[in-house]
């Protein structure tokens, strides 16, 4: 997959009808916590308060151009791709079915709800209710929503093209992986745009597959994905998504809970910005290689900010959630 300057033009202009283009701003508290110039770019502050809303902006446009006779939408989530799918969807005159695994976020569901989504739980895991979305779009004949698909990706795509263009000359971009369309973004973008920037995939230590894949050249599903960042809770990694960022990532580097937690508590303390697991999870990773970013332009994907009240409350108090 590749994408254009026209493609990014294009996808933006079609973004910029239901969302503005969101903020980035180099904060100096952050450079004083990691010795580089630090530019945030904060998809924390989109409708949905995730990065999701805009692949699901160019996703349901092409379901609507593509398949008029759908009813509905199929789909799987742990919450921020299924709020801005139910959110595009049902301003389209579409019905949303979203799956969640037992257990899931009761905010992020009462979210989904909120804009429109019936939301059933199933399964233990992200991947096992991604299987069961699949399976009843097909029986009940839903346009299935992927969580990774070259529409989605060309929207999401959007939110690199916006910070790549006001800040060119980052040295490197740290992005969260969960099944990828995030990471493809940015490549995609730097590659249309010409520029030099690295991107830097984070992952969970307890949700590592894109690492494992990356490093052994293979796909490697991992037996659990036991992580409070929700978002990149994945077993299974996606092959079309592996495609690009094996190749197009400079590296995948993983995080722990603990740290991922203690960069909430700094995004909070430092810039009182709320960041949920995934979106802190760049920061997170960017402070484990403080050292050799040291004196360089550094940009750090804050993809979300939706994080439950009784999780943040048990970072704010210096623990780390349990799942």
């Amino acid at each position: 997959m590749k994408l254009t300057l026209a493609d990014l033009e294009a996808a933006a202009e079609l973004v910029y009808t239901q969302m503005q283009a969101t903020p980035q701003y180099a904060w100096p508290q952050l450079a004083a916590e990691t010795g580089a110039e630090v530019w945030i770019k904060h998809e924390n502050h989109t409708p949905t308060g995730s990065f999701k809303a805009r692949g699901a902006i160019t996703f349901i446009d092409w379901v609507k151009r593509t398949y008029p006779e759908a009813k509905g939408i199929c789909t799987a989530t742990r919450g921020n791709h299924g709020q801005g799918q139910a959110r595009q969807a049902v301003a389209a005159g579409l019905t949303a079915k979203v799956y969640v695994p037992h257990g899931n976020s009761v905010e992020k569901n009462a979210a989904m709800r909120a804009f429109g989504a019936e939301v059933i739980e199933f399964g233990q895991d992200f991947d096992t209710a991604r299987e069961e979305a699949f399976r009843v779009a097909e029986a009940e004949g839903l346009a299935i929503v992927p969580p990774f698909h070259p529409e989605i990706v060309r929207g999401v795509a959007t939110y690199a093209y916006e910070l790549l263009s006001a800040v060119p000359d980052l040295d490197v971009i740290y992005v969260p992986v969960g099944c990828g369309s995030g990471i493809c973004g940015n490549i995609l973008a730097r590659d249309a745009l010409g520029v030099k920037t690295e991107i830097v995939g984070v992952v969970s230590e307890r949700a590592d597959c894109v690492k494992q894949s990356v490093e052994a050249g293979r796909l490697i599903e991992t037996e659990s994905s036991a992580t409070f960042a929700d978002g990149m809770a994945v077993r299974v990694p996606v092959a079309e998504a592996f495609e690009i960022y094996s190749k197009g990532a400079a590296r995948i580097i993983s995080v722990s809970d603990e740290e991922v937690a203690e960069a909430i508590r700094i995004y909070y303390r430092d810039i009182h910005n709320l960041a949920e697991g995934a979106g802190a999870a760049p920061l997170a990773g960017l402070l484990k290689e403080k050292d050799q970013m040291r004196g360089k332009k550094v940009g750090v994907i804050l993809c979300g900010g939706n994080i439950d009240t009784e999780w943040f409350l048990t970072v704010l108090g210096g623990g780390v959630p349990e799942v």
